[in-house]
């Protein structure tokens, strides 16, 4: 007897890219600090309200592409310097042969292998699992971590997703729910923005230390009612609108400037470090910067 034909699989369905992700791609132009969305999401899976789900995926709402980073050369050479995993006693090891240990006391570890690991290791349910609602207010700032943009994954999902996105709006609650990322399971908050839904990762309650520990020490003092109240003019002289794009990383943008004149060959000067004044009247320096002209910040004096 013939044997059976084997059934062909069917095609693994690729994710259609978003189109602010398809226009710039993974690397931003160019001379360009500019933040894009990436090519490529880092999560994909379901959203999940009861029995409506979505298929969705997940892209970083930051980027650190701008940031400036350095290899490690050998002066001699200028060859870049490569990290090899070192036995003190042995010698190199390769990195393959490694295990994970975990310090219980001074040099003493309990080995896990990979397959013990893996035995714990939450099932990756590519669900995003909305569990409670919450008001906004309700979850302290200490505990938001890192945004993510929401997006549909497929055009026939759509429609329940922007269900889920209006149903969020109009109640002016936060969605609480669970993803597996990376192997280990996040807390999220979804939150409606505009036409989409931004998702930010909550730190677990055991990740914060409260603040009524940290503060502990500070004495329970009530300060000068007129040092306060100067204060609180020059805070509000201060005020003005969220505009970050007013904002520039100075420190970045002194050694995007170092890089161009070395690389010119220019022969650099240092700079002698400014010596600050130390504040001896409280009383005298508050009202000194409440005579400030404006008492516009830095920021602010750069867009006028």
């Amino acid at each position: 007897m013939a044997a059976k034909k084997k059934a062909k699989a069917a095609p693994r369905r690729k994710a259609t890219p978003h189109k602010a992700a398809a226009k710039h791609g993974h690397h931003r132009p160019a001379n360009s600090n500019e933040p894009h969305l990436s090519a490529r999401p880092m999560w994909q899976g379901s959203l999940r309200l009861s029995l409506v789900s979505c298929p969705v995926a997940l892209y970083r709402a930051t980027s650190g592409t701008a940031d400036i980073s350095f290899h490690l050369l050998n002066p001699e050479t200028n060859n870049r310097i490569r990290m090899i995993p070192t036995d003190p006693d042995t010698g190199p090891v390769e990195r393959a042969d490694l295990v994970k240990g975990y310090e219980i006391s001074k040099n003493h570890y309990v080995v896990l292998t990979s397959d013990e690991l893996d035995a714990v290791k939450l099932e990756t349910t590519k669900t995003i699992e909305i569990e409670r609602f919450v008001d906004e207010k309700d979850i302290d700032r200490l505990y938001w971590n890192d945004p993510y943009y929401l997006l549909p994954n497929e055009k026939g999902g759509v429609e329940a997703y922007t269900v889920i996105r209006e149903a969020l709006g109009e109640t002016g609650r936060i969605a609480l729910g669970r993803v597996v990322m990376h192997t280990r399971e996040r807390l999220v908050a979804l939150e409606p923005k505009g036409k989409g839904i931004i998702v930010y990762t909550l730190r677990m309650g055991d990740e914060v230390i409260q603040y009524k520990d940290a503060f502990a020490d500070i004495p329970a003092t009530k300060p000068n009612k007129q040092m306060i109240e100067i204060a609180r003019k020059i805070i509000e002289q201060q005020a003005g609108a969220f505009e970050p794009e007013k904002f520039e990383d100075r420190y970045e943008n002194a050694l995007r400037d170092l890089i161009r004149r070395k690389e010119k060959g220019e022969k650099l000067v240092t700079a002698k470090p400014v010596e600050e004044d130390n504040v001896i009247d409280l009383m005298a320096a508050l009202k000194k910067s409440l005579k400030v002209k404006g008492g516009a910040s830095p920021a602010r004096r750069k867009a006028r």
